[in-house]
């Protein structure tokens, strides 16, 4: 019963420190990475779907994302779900693809983007430290059960 919560708990934790990585791989650092836009909701046959479902996604060089959708007709969705992403990037289309040039990083956006990673490192902490209390809460409770159904006079008396 003790290892399948520590499992359990160790999965939570596992999952919680995925999902920062995948967070990190998000954050626009002066390089181009597919990984930067995968993840984008877009608006497509009346559902919202990953980017990454709808297109092709490569970084031809260090500073160019290129995006080739499956269908031409969810193109426009496309631009306007990085317009409204707040990634800073500005999609030009020709038609068939979609190029998104990597802009430099100025000084406010460095500092912008280690605010940000500082505040979700924060958040993953708290995620781990949250899951790690609730697992040492149910030990306790799980012993306090073990004690209150003892038969022994000497172990209630604790």
């Amino acid at each position: 019963m003790i290892k399948d919560l520590l499992k359990e708990e160790e999965t939570k934790m596992k999952k919680a420190i995925e999902s920062l990585k995948h967070d990190f791989q998000a954050i626009r650092t002066g390089r181009a990475s597919p990984a930067l836009v995968e993840q984008l909701p877009v608006e497509a046959y009346e559902t919202t779907s990953p980017l990454i479902q709808l297109a092709t996604i490569s970084a031809p060089d260090a500073r160019l994302l290129t995006i080739r959708p499956f269908d031409a007709s969810v193109m426009p969705n496309i631009e306007k779900a990085i317009l409204k992403s707040g990634l800073g990037l500005t999609p030009s289309n020709d038609g068939k693809l979609i190029r998104l040039p990597i802009p430099q990083l100025t000084e406010e956006r460095r500092r912008e983007l280690v605010k940000r990673v500082h505040k979700r490192v924060e958040e993953a902490h708290i995620a781990i430290r949250n899951i790690r209390h609730h697992a040492l809460d149910d030990l306790k409770e799980w012993e306090k059960e073990k004690l209150g159904l003892s038969s022994s006079p000497t172990k209630r008396a604790r």
